[in-house]
């Protein structure tokens, strides 16, 4: 990437490195080199710093003394505050909203064809962010541009949530939750519609497999396959 390019300014390489996030490409936990990324957008490490910083504003990245900046992994307790604050969100949106009309409603229809695409083909990244982002176009085609950013943020952080703990075959059900959605938002009941996206949350959110956290080495045992009962020998 040429330093004049679109991803040379702090914006467009916070707005790249989103995108990889929420995508998957980039995973929870996931090293970001300052060195690395200035090289690869052709940028000094000053503008990298403060795209990583304009992130870790919206509690996407974070940086640790001495080791640098990761991809943050969000815990139990940030995942049902995430949770809760979609909740708020959308229900206040949707049961407040007027009636959307024809292009708005085609909009959402072609945005559930692009959930059917990704399903078909298997592309886990992109019907990753497509799940989400389909919170967030229901918002921005209501025109409310305050609260689809703050949604935006949000949804941001409920995918790195579903990345890390959510099951894939969660995928298809969802999808029908939002046809669900779109189904009551084109007949005009915007309040069945709040509700479904209610019941659509709360679903959601209990089907996060959220690990035991007691011991602060099961992920890294677990993936050595090494057994803590004989004190982390390798059978």
């Amino acid at each position: 990437m040429q330093a004049g390019g679109r991803c040379a300014m702090p914006r467009g390489i916070e707005k790249t490195l989103l995108s990889a996030i929420v995508e998957g490409r980039l995973t929870p936990g996931s090293r970001l080199s300052e060195t690395q990324l200035a090289e690869a957008f052709a940028v000094s490490r000053t503008l990298v710093r403060e795209a990583l910083t304009r992130l870790e504003s919206r509690h996407i990245v974070s940086v640790r003394p001495r080791r640098g900046w990761f991809v943050n992994r969000p815990s139990a307790e940030e995942a049902a505050a995430v949770f809760a604050a979609r909740r708020a969100v959308e229900y206040g949106f949707l049961s407040t909203a007027g009636p959307f009309g024809a292009a708005q409603i085609d909009r959402l229809q072609d945005h559930l064809a692009e959930e059917r695409a990704a399903i078909a083909a298997g592309d886990k990244a992109q019907l990753t962010y497509l799940m989400g982002d389909f919170h967030c176009r229901i918002i921005a085609l209501g025109g409310n541009e305050p609260l689809a950013e703050i949604m935006r943020n949000l949804t941001a952080r409920t995918i790195l949530i579903s990345l890390r703990y959510q099951p894939a075959s969660r995928a298809l059900a969802s999808h029908r939750d939002h046809c669900a959605i779109t189904g009551a938002i084109a007949a005009g009941e915007m309040a069945e519609a709040a509700r479904l996206s209610l019941a659509h949350l709360d679903t959601v959110a209990a089907g996060i497999r959220i690990p035991d956290t007691a011991d602060p080495l099961a992920e890294l045992r677990n993936t050595l396959r090494l057994d803590p009962a004989t004190g982390g020998a390798a059978p």
